[in-house]
């Protein structure tokens, strides 16, 4: 961090997190699916809401606004063409956002893929990254409205940014995530340590979010599609032909991982 912003990790429903960034003071909410964890965290940390930040509309990233909007009357922040209802300040990719309270500025990416109009939010200033369900610690979200098209560029985009930028993803999913990541990738070194590394943050019960943008080009199967390592699974497990392209191997890849 280069300010003197903070980012509480506030757990919810089985592996989800919800984001509060705040600066002791003020603070903004990213993704509260669950209202009550947030008010608690708010109560808690002494601090107040000034505005909520959406990524896309599925109901654990959106369904705790309503509660959080009878204690506070507060801007919602949210993708224009996501389908939610709730959404006061409707953004599009290539906007800016700016969180006066908190002096930062967020960059709006565009990000279609696990749903159409999926949105992430990203602070050149903070090398913070909120990326809803694109792109996990290890994996990618599920294409449920998208293409597979739309997801390789919208992980590609991600995959541009700063590689010390810090990957705030929605879940927990790392584990399961790497398991397949090593199915796909067996002979990635750095794979294989990262598993060893985040296995001893779960077992202590220690979340491995966020993680960065460089350790996610170097171990995330989804964002090497050209690594041969990776193709030559696909062609031994008949996923592929031998010509296939970098889309044919994401699109591989991510069918591969649906049924894994």
């Amino acid at each position: 961090m280069t300010t003197s912003l903070s980012i509480l990790t506030v757990p919810a429903f089985d592996d989800n997190y919800l984001w509060i960034v705040h600066n002791g003071t003020d603070a903004v909410v990213v993704d509260p699916g669950d209202g009550k964890v947030i008010l608690q965290a708010l109560q808690e940390h002494q601090l107040q809401l000034k505005a909520i930040l959406l990524t896309h509309h599925h109901a654990d990233h959106i369904g705790g606004v309503p509660d959080l909007l009878q204690s506070f009357a507060v801007p919602v922040y949210g993708p224009a063409n996501d389908k939610i209802k709730t959404v006061t300040h409707p953004l599009n990719g290539g906007d800016t956002l700016a969180i006066e309270c908190l002096n930062v500025e967020f960059q709006v990416l565009a990000m279609p893929g696990h749903t159409l109009g999926h949105i992430a939010y990203y602070s050149q200033t903070e090398q913070v990254l909120f990326c809803g369900d694109t792109l996990f610690a290890g994996g990618c979200g599920r294409i449920f409205e998208g293409t597979p098209a739309q997801m390789l560029h919208s992980l590609n985009t991600l995959a541009a940014l700063p590689e010390q930028t810090a990957v705030y993803c929605a879940h927990e999913y790392t584990m399961s995530n790497l398991r397949f990541a090593l199915a796909a990738n067996p002979n990635n070194t750095a794979l294989q340590n990262r598993q060893l590394t985040e296995q001893h943050k779960r077992d202590q019960d220690i979340p491995t979010v966020p993680s960065t943008i460089g350790l996610e080009k170097q171990t995330n199967p989804f964002l090497r599609s050209n690594d041969p390592d990776i193709k030559r699974s696909l062609l031994a497990q008949e996923k592929i032909e031998e010509n296939a392209d970098e889309l044919a191997v994401f699109t591989a890849l991510r069918t591969w991982k649906n049924n894994f």
